[in-house]
């Protein structure tokens, strides 16, 4: 067989047995079905409002229904499968049977249309077209178009994204036909765009020199006042400096346990050779190393300073 000929036998096959299913499953509420060929065999999906009666009583009418499609379609081990429809106002093919059996019920078909096509917005869907055609007022055939939202009618996105279902309604003055095609939620449409808000920064003014100096200069002027410094940052000031005091003397404390005898006297012997005064002349002398310079503290210069400094006495 050629593969044009296969292609248009497959096409064949699949819109009979879509319309063996719609006929057989028409109390079920028939969603459509979805056609998967593996090495195992051919996978069927059949989509359902009820697909508890498309599984039947310990499964005899699923069973039935794998019978006559691997007799009538002449296909390889079928296994079919019953699957929910969640929304099933966003499935095309049961709102096209929805219509059709309100319209052979005795509605209006305008007002089975509309109520139709609101329940489908409702649902959230991007679109929807609702097609009726037949002897609807007259004895002359027309057609009445329902359409609300966005819709595709040519092109790739029909295939992709459009779903498409088809129903008839047959009364006393003639057959009607119900199409209804419906783009769902999460379709992704190829001409959506989205405009990016861009937030315009608050330019700042430069500030003038002179300005600044004088800001500054208000500043300095405060601070010698003591309008700026509170409180609290007096009390932090104060507890650094208490810090601060503490760490120095545990330092020099540690230095000078740290520092053996003979360093001592070695410092003392320098001091004496450039001129100090020697520990042993001094009263109440406290010593400490700072960056490898010695220090002390004693009575008459009660403040740190080199060892090696000479004191002149005054005059």
């Amino acid at each position: 067989m050629a593969i044009e000929k296969k292609f248009v036998q497959e096409g064949f096959v699949k819109a009979s047995m879509n319309e063996y299913f719609g006929k057989q499953l028409s109390k079920a509420g028939y969603g459509g079905m979805e056609i998967n060929r593996t090495p195992m065999g051919t996978h069927i999906t059949v989509y359902a409002e009820k697909p508890g009666m498309v599984i039947g009583k310990a499964g005899k009418v699923i069973r039935k229904l794998t019978r006559d499609v691997d007799r009538l379609f002449d296909v390889d081990n079928p296994q079919i499968d019953a699957q929910e429809v969640k929304k099933p106002e966003l499935n095309a093919q049961m709102m096209a049977s929805r219509l059709a059996s309100s319209i052979e019920r005795g509605w209006y078909f305008r007002k089975a249309g509309h109520n139709t096509l609101r329940a489908i917005m409702n649902s959230g869907a991007l679109g929807c077209e609702i097609v009726i055609s037949g002897k609807l007022t007259g004895s002359r055939s027309r057609v009445e178009k329902l359409v609300d939202g966005y819709i595709k009618h040519a092109g790739k996105p029909v295939d992709d994204i459009v779903d498409e279902g088809f129903a008839t309604a047959v009364k006393k003055l003639g057959t009607l036909g119900c199409k209804v095609r419906i783009i769902p939620p999460d379709a992704v449409l190829p001409d959506a765009f989205k405009v990016r808000e861009v937030t315009e920064e608050a330019e700042t003014e430069p500030v003038s020199p002179e300005a600044a100096k004088s800001d500054i200069k208000e500043l300095v002027d405060k601070e010698s006042e003591g309008e700026v410094a509170d409180e609290e940052e007096a009390v932090e000031v104060a507890e650094t400096v208490e810090a601060e005091e503490k760490t120095e003397e545990t330092s020099a404390e540690k230095v000078e346990e740290e520092t053996p005898a003979e360093e001592k006297d070695e410092a003392a012997e320098t001091d004496d050779s450039d001129g100090s005064v020697s520990e042993g002349d001094l009263e109440n002398e406290q010593r400490r190393l700072v960056d490898g310079v010695w220090q002390h503290k004693h009575e008459g210069y009660d403040y740190w300073h080199p060892v090696a400094r000479v004191h002149k006495e005054d005059k």
